[in-house]
C-alpha cells in the first residue's frame, strides 16, 4: 500500500508540539500548507490575545501565567508554550471558539491511559471547552533502547484492558466525533444489513451485509469505525461509487479478515509517529483518541507514517505480549479507519491510500 506523507499540508494526524523549540515550531505539527505566518506577522494578533488566553489558563490551571510563547497550530486551535508562576512549563492548545467536548475527551483519555501505569503521558493541568493545558516535554532523538522500552510499555498499556470496545466518554479523533458512548454494544446477526452510504450526485450504494462470527471487535469496527467515515467520505464526493463498493466489500467480509477474537485492549487510538514524543529516554504518548479497541490498531498506526526503530518496538512488544498469527497481514485492515478519517478531513489526496488499504486487506483474506 502507498504510504501517505506525514508532512503533507494539514495532516489531521499531526502530533502536538509538546516538545522541542517553540520558536521553530514542531516538525510534526500540521497545517503546513495553510500559509502559517512567521513570528513577526503573528505578534500583533498574539499580543491582543495574550491577556484573554492568560486568564483562561490561570482559571483552568489554578496558577498565574508568567509567559506565553507561540508554538505552531493545528486543526482549529493554536499551540503555545506557557511558563507558569510556579516555574512549571506547560503546552497549551487554545481555540477561538467553543469546541464542545473535544478537549475534555483528550484530557480524559490522557488520564485513562495514565491509569495503566505503563507508557508515560503528560500530566493534564486543566481544560475547558476551548483550552487544554498539559505538561511540556523536552524532545530528544529516539534510540534503540528507548524504542524497546516503548514497545514493552505499550504492551503493558494494552493489557490493562477496557470494559468494552469504544471510548468510555464522547470521543474524538482529530475534530471528528468517534460516535461511541459508554455502554454501546454492537450485535450483528448473520442476516443483518447496514444501509450503504449516500453518494453525492449518485444513487445510494447497496446495503452492506455484515457476517457475524469473528467476535465483537469485527462487528464493532465495521459499524463504529468504518461505516460512519465511509459514508462521510462518499457523501462529500471524496470517494466514488466504485471506491465505496470496494470498502463495502471489506466490511462485508470483516468476519474472515479480522483474525481471532481478542478482548478489548486499552489503546491510544491515534498512535502514529507524531503522537509519540521521545523524552528522557522514553517514548511518551500524546494527543490520544483513547478507547477500548484492538491492540493491533495501535501497532498498525505506528507503521502508517513510519516510526523510528519500529522493528525494535515490535520485537520488544512481542516479548511481553505475543501477537496472534497473521497480524502483519491485518495491518491494512487496521489502517483503513485512520485513512478514512484523513479522507474525510482533507479530501481526495488520501483517496488512493484508502483504496490501497482496502485492496490489501481483501488480498490478505
Amino acid at each position: 500500500m502507498s504510504e501517505p506523507d506525514p508532512h503533507r499540508a494539514g495532516d489531521p494526524a499531526a502530533g502536538d508540539p509538546a516538545a522541542g523549540d517553540p520558536a521553530a515550531g514542531d516538525p510534526a505539527a500540521g497545517d503546513r500548507g495553510a500559509g502559517r505566518p512567521g513570528p513577526a506577522a503573528r505578534a500583533p494578533k498574539l499580543a491582543r490575545r495574550v491577556p484573554e488566553l492568560a486568564r483562561r489558563l490561570e482559571r483552568i490551571t489554578g496558577t498565574e501565567v508568567r509567559e506565553i510563547r507561540p508554538a505552531g497550530s493545528q486543526h482549529q486551535w493554536a499551540h503555545y508554550q506557557v511558563t507558569l508562576a510556579d516555574g512549571r512549563v506547560a503546552f497549551a492548545k487554545a481555540a477561538r471558539q467553543d469546541l464542545g467536548a473535544v478537549f475534555e475527551a483528550e484530557a480524559r483519555g490522557l488520564r485513562w491511559l495514565a491509569d495503566a501505569h505503563a507508557v508515560p503521558l503528560p500530566e493534564v493541568l486543566g481544560w475547558d471547552t476551548s483550552t487544554l493545558a498539559v505538561t511540556w516535554l523536552p524532545r530528544q532523538a529516539p534510540d534503540e533502547h528507548a524504542a524497546e522500552q516503548f514497545g514493552r510499555d505499550l504492551a503493558v498499556l494494552h493489557a490493562a484492558g477496557a470494559a468494552r470496545f469504544g471510548s468510555p466518554w464522547p470521543g474524538f479523533i482529530a475534530t471528528l466525533p468517534l460516535g461511541d458512548r459508554s455502554g454501546d454494544t454492537v450485535t450483528v446477526a448473520a442476516e443483518a444489513t447496514v444501509p450503504g452510504p449516500v453518494m453525492a450526485g449518485a444513487e445510494a450504494a447497496s446495503p452492506v451485509a455484515l457476517i457475524s462470527g469473528a467476535g465483537d471487535w469485527a462487528s464493532w469496527y465495521a459499524v463504529k469505525r468504518l461505516l460512519p467515515y465511509l459514508r462521510r467520505a462518499a457523501g462529500t464526493g471524496v470517494l466514488t461509487g466504485s471506491d465505496t463498493r470496494l470498502v463495502e466489500e471489506v466490511i462485508s467480509r470483516i468476519a474472515s479478515l479480522a483474525g481471532p477474537p481478542e478482548p478489548p485492549s486499552r489503546i491510544h487510538g491515534d498512535c502514529w509517529s507524531g503522537n509519540v514524543v521521545w523524552s528522557g529516554g522514553r517514548g511518551w504518548l500524546i494527543d490520544p483518541a483513547a478507547q477500548g479497541g484492538h491492540r493491533e490498531t495501535d501497532l498498525a498506526m505506528l507503521a502508517l507514517f513510519g516510526e523510528p526503530h519500529l522493528d525494535r518496538i515490535l520485537g520488544a512488544y512481542q516479548e511481553v505480549a505475543p501477537l496472534a498469527d497473521g497480524w502483519r497481514s491485518r495491518v491494512p485492515l487496521h489502517q483503513l479507519h485512520p485513512l478514512l478519517v484523513h479522507a474525510c478531513l482533507f479530501g481526495r489526496s488520501y483517496r488512493e491510500s484508502v483504496l490501497a488499504a482496502a485492496r490489501a486487506a481483501l488480498a490478505a483474506g
